[in-house]
């Protein structure tokens, strides 16, 4: 709950809680806040454990933190390791090319080949024959969403009545 508290923050807290309550009334402060602290500890701990006694000895490995959902799902499904193939896909997957073939397309410009995709095609002694796929449309009839309507004629709006409203 309190691990991302830097020095500097506690630093803050604690020169406010001079300014605020003294430095005579601090120490008793910081006694009583611990006190209760304390309880609150043993009070949650007490009920844990009475909660594990009335699940019974099936629940013995039983741990609240596992009530968490993302602890639920992490124990569950990776068994451990964090992989779930994510690495592969990440390594797999170029966003930054993706989106720069997006751009291009719209732009009507072609993307640039690969280096790898050239020197596969050089590599192989066949002519690259490949073709870009077409984005122009060849008879096709519905309105192209990246470019904007023509505006209608707007019909003319009555006039504004103050004491109808």
């Amino acid at each position: 709950m309190f691990n991302d508290i830097g020095a500097l923050e506690l630093l803050t807290i604690g020169v406010l809680a001079v300014l605020v309550f003294g430095p005579d009334k601090l120490p008793k402060l910081i006694q009583d806040l611990t006190r209760t602290i304390r309880k609150i500890r043993e009070f949650s701990d007490s009920a844990k454990e009475d909660i594990r006694t009335e699940l019974g000895p099936q629940f013995k490995d039983f741990e609240f933190e596992d009530l968490n959902p993302k602890t639920f799902v992490r124990k569950q499904l990776m068994d451990g390791n964090d992989d779930l193939g994510l690495k592969e896909i990440r390594e797999s997957f170029d966003l930054r090319k993706e989106l720069s073939d997006v751009t291009d397309a719209v732009n009507g410009r072609t993307p640039a080949p690969d280096s790898a995709n050239s020197a596969a095609d050089g590599a192989s002694g066949a002519p690259a024959t490949t073709t870009a796929p077409s984005l122009t449309k060849t008879g096709d009839t519905t309105p192209d969403l990246l470019k904007k309507a023509p505006q209608q004629a707007q019909p003319e709006r009555p006039p504004f009545d103050a004491d109808a409203t």
